[in-house]
């Protein structure tokens, strides 16, 4: 799993920056609004609004913020039902697989600008189920390393229904879980006195790819690139990261 300690590593900086740029509350936003429109405002029957909720909290979004967007979603604002959920497949750099999760009221808008950024990096946007198969539904939770026994919070984590446990990052240890675990394995984390940074669903690779550090790059700018579109949610690809520009992009 170290291809994925690698990408999660990545994935908490490039969190942090979208803060940075204000970007990301909107993201949440139009995530938690798809999520209660598509399943209903009860976070206690609809899964995917349990895990948008929680994502959101893990990025300090506001109470009144995450109850706005799930009223929208729930109908009571007219411009709830323009956004939907569409997944892009394409190839990057080095043959690498990548999935393109995004949100957005103007399907054709959101593909242009999705097919752009891969020519841009030397990759190309394919069809539907060209590369989803190369990739499976975990939940994701990271908690911080900084004084914590990391035997305890993976013991803890297994106990709870943990499918997975990595310990070789070295910011977070990351825990997957089947993605109907995912709350109640964070829940028992925090009952443990166990500190959680995140929590969400996510995409993880079955297999990594090995880049070397030319078509790393050129994969991390893609990578880059199309998160910082504003319809697009979520960006997951499965190449591995040569050491010396993991130390570089991480450090």
């Amino acid at each position: 799993m170290s291809g994925h300690s690698k990408w999660s590593s990545i994935k908490h900086k490039k969190g942090a920056a979208d803060k940075k740029r204000g970007q990301l509350f909107s993201k949440l936003s139009r995530a938690l609004i798809v999520a209660a429109r598509e399943g209903g405002p009860d976070p206690a029957a609809n899964l995917a609004l349990a895990n948008a909720i929680e994502k959101a909290r893990s990025y300090s979004m506001p109470k009144d913020n995450i109850d706005r967007a799930i009223a929208k979603g729930a109908g009571t604002d007219s411009d709830s039902a323009a956004y939907e959920t569409i997944v892009y497949e394409g190839y990057g750099p080095g043959g690498v697989a990548v999935l393109v999760e995004a949100q957005t009221d103007n399907r054709n808008r959101t593909a242009a600008e999705v097919r752009s950024m891969f020519a841009k990096s030397g990759g190309q946007l394919a069809g539907s189920g060209a590369v989803a198969w190369q990739f499976e539904p975990r939940g994701l939770i990271a908690v911080p390393r900084n004084g914590v026994d990391a035997d305890e919070v993976a013991l803890t984590a297994i106990d709870a229904g943990a499918e997975d446990v990595d310990t070789d990052g070295d910011e977070t240890i990351d825990i997957y879980t089947a993605p109907a675990e995912l709350e109640s394995v964070r829940q028992a984390l925090e009952a443990a006195g166990i500190s959680v940074e995140s929590a969400e669903s996510a995409m993880v690779a079955k297999q990594t790819v090995e880049l070397d550090s030319s078509k790393a790059r050129q994969a991390l700018r893609l990578v880059e690139l199309l998160e910082d579109l504003d319809d697009v949610s979520r960006v997951t690809a499965n190449f591995d990261i040569p050491e010396e520009l993991f130390a570089e992009v991480a450090g």
